[in-house]
């Protein structure tokens, strides 16, 4: 059995594309995965399956969700030790272990795909302080300052700058999920 950490973008947001985990939960056992767990109602899930290719699994969940929901949702797959990676490679790690920094003020957006180099380049030019953000790979790292709800450096600004589907969590969401997943106590 192979085991992922299924993160949906944009379900029960402001009312828009709603889905209760538990009725998720139920179809996604019915349809074959195992020990599901999920975490708060923002799609975030822990399951089990014998797939043992990401991008299988990434369709048939946007397959089951347009099936019994009627709608389409982007659908991120990482296994627990992509995630695990993610986390260690958070640029601001060391400042909120020594407390510099808040980590309720942490937020790691996930993109779809590796973005351009000039798409990188151009983003970096970008200054907001003081809020901070770095981009390694295929994810955004943001020091959101003043909180997140009042950055302009949000899930849609990196998605259109990065020209790249994201979704965004919270560094206790990385963290709950890690523990879900059994990579951490």
């Amino acid at each position: 059995m192979e085991q992922y950490i299924v993160l949906l973008r944009g379900i029960n947001v402001g009312g828009q594309k709603k889905i209760k985990m538990v009725d998720l939960k139920t179809v996604l056992e019915d349809r074959g995965f195992d020990a599901v767990k999920t975490y708060i109602q923002s799609g975030n899930l822990v399951l089990s399956c014998t797939e043992t290719d990401p991008n299988t699994v990434k369709k048939c969940i946007e397959t089951i969700i347009v099936d019994n929901f009627g709608f389409v949702v982007p659908v991120f797959i990482l296994t627990p030790r992509e995630l695990q990676l993610v986390y260690n490679n958070n640029p601001f790690l060391e400042r909120i272990n020594d407390g510099t920094l808040e980590a309720n003020k942490m937020y790691f957006t996930l993109l779809a795909e590796k973005p351009k180099p000039q798409a990188v380049n151009n983003i970096n030019s970008v200054s907001n302080p003081p809020e901070e953000f770095v981009v390694k790979d295929n994810v955004v790292y943001l020091y959101a300052a003043q909180g997140y709800g009042k950055t302009k450096l949000n899930n849609t600004f990196f998605e259109k700058k990065l020209a790249c589907e994201a979704t965004t969590r919270n560094y206790n969401t990385i963290n709950k999920l890690l523990k879900l997943s059994g990579l951490r106590k």
